[in-house]
């Protein structure tokens, strides 16, 4: 199912202005959401960080029309992948942006495969670096191609995702999602200021994990840092825990089995009470 600017479509195909800056010029933002029981799970926190990056690039997006296209795709959607794109709208050449602005909503709604969620991963350190000086490092912006390019080499050394390091060589994020690491009871993932996303799943862990006995952190993360804890997980809203398994040719530990279950327990009862299924 797709949306287009306040309609739904038939089709995955659309007119559409050719002079769009998000075509053009990348000049946009996303987000993708978990939908089950025709619910978008976690929906105020995925529209607050969608709103605070429109307002941070003055993409003068109205917030409701938004609502609207995730409330109309979602419905219906047992479990699926939802894609909310908007792009400044239509401007001429160049770089100044358009006064007016007529920015794009663009959504679309698909299948989520069955077996997303809790599948283990292992990593490729990739040679590109997240860059932690600009601000575009906390967005999710249209500009994906460092992930393209970092996914594509580690796929073609036999890894499922990659691992970005920044500037300084401190652990960054995965392509699609971010990192923790488990020491003892506690859980401990990079800060914005190391050049990653606010991930929706990660900010769920650092305001809820007391919940179950542990103590979320951020904290600056080397290499070895991470060869050195209980075990590693990637988060992101379609995986929600992926449990790391090895990151190059290393092997990683897998000594936090209780820590990994309480956390994977906290998180499925909590997305369960969202989306309303049997039992909550």
């Amino acid at each position: 199912m797709f949306w287009l600017n306040g309609a739904l479509l038939a089709g995955p195909t659309a007119s559409f202005d050719l002079t769009d800056r998000g075509l053009l010029l990348g000049d946009g933002v996303f987000d993708t959401s978990l939908v089950l029981n025709g619910r978008m799970v976690f929906a105020e926190r995925h529209f607050e960080r969608l709103f605070a990056a429109l307002a941070l690039l003055d993409i003068a997006a109205d917030p409701s029309a938004i609502r609207q296209a995730a409330e109309a795709l979602s419905a219906g959607a047992e479990r699926a992948v939802l894609r909310i794109t908007v792009t400044r709208g239509p401007g001429p050449r160049g770089l100044k942006a358009p006064s007016p602005q007529r920015p794009t909503i663009l959504a679309a709604c698909s299948p989520l495969p069955e077996t997303l969620f809790f599948s283990p991963l292992s990593l490729d350190v990739s040679a590109i670096r997240r860059n932690e000086t600009s601000p575009l490092s906390q967005l999710k912006t249209l500009g994906y191609l460092d992930a393209i390019l970092a996914y594509r080499e580690a796929a073609a050394r036999g890894h499922d995702e990659a691992l970005f390091l920044n500037t300084k060589g401190h652990v960054a994020c995965a392509a699609t999602g971010n990192i923790f690491a488990v020491f003892g009871s506690e859980i401990v993932t990079p800060p914005l200021s190391d050049g990653i996303l606010p991930g929706i799943i990660r900010g769920f862990f650092l305001d809820e994990s007391y919940r179950v006995h542990l103590k979320a952190v951020e904290a600056s993360l080397d290499p070895d840092d991470l060869m050195a804890a209980d075990c590693v997980f990637v988060t992101n809203s379609l995986r929600l825990i992926a449990p790391v398994t090895r990151i190059g040719a290393a092997v990683l530990a897998s000594r936090a089995d209780e820590p990994m279950a309480a956390l994977k327990v906290l998180l499925w009862q909590s997305i369960a009470r969202e989306a309303r299924l049997d039992g909550f």
